[in-house]
């Protein structure tokens, strides 16, 4: 699963929304690290739909414009539930590999803050 398609999928998790409410939750939910331009959307939009993680929920006129909204199937929710475990996993044997291989009298590296953030790293864009 892509790193936009994994994003996408956790902004639909508590509610249906249109392409511009995803693009503002997924870079919320990032803290900015993803930021998904509209025409690569609309191609996750297809990629999900067509698997069967995501469908059309409704469409609404605000403005003159017409808005579809979006909303995770139950497939969606579980295949984001085994990617975020996936992720996990991969996360902890990092983290004890790391770990069992530093030296005892050596000092930590300073933290970088974009290695800190959960659901950064897997998957790939």
């Amino acid at each position: 699963m892509t790193q936009a398609a994994f994003f996408v999928l956790t902004a639909l998790v508590d509610e249906p929304r249109h392409g511009y409410g995803i693009v503002q939750e997924v870079d919320a939910l990032s803290e900015g690290h993803v930021q998904l331009r509209i025409g690569t959307l609309y191609g996750v939009l297809d990629r999900l739909t067509a698997d069967g993680y995501i469908e059309p929920d409704r469409e609404e006129v605000q403005q003159g414009r017409l808005r579809k909204y979006y909303r995770l199937t139950d497939a969606g929710g579980a295949a984001l539930s085994a990617e975020a475990e996936r992720m996990a996993a991969g996360a902890q044997t990092a983290t004890q590999r790391i770990a069992a291989h530093r030296p005892t009298n050596a000092r930590p590296a300073p933290a970088n803050r974009s290695m800190r953030r959960p659901g950064i790293a897997g998957g790939t864009a």
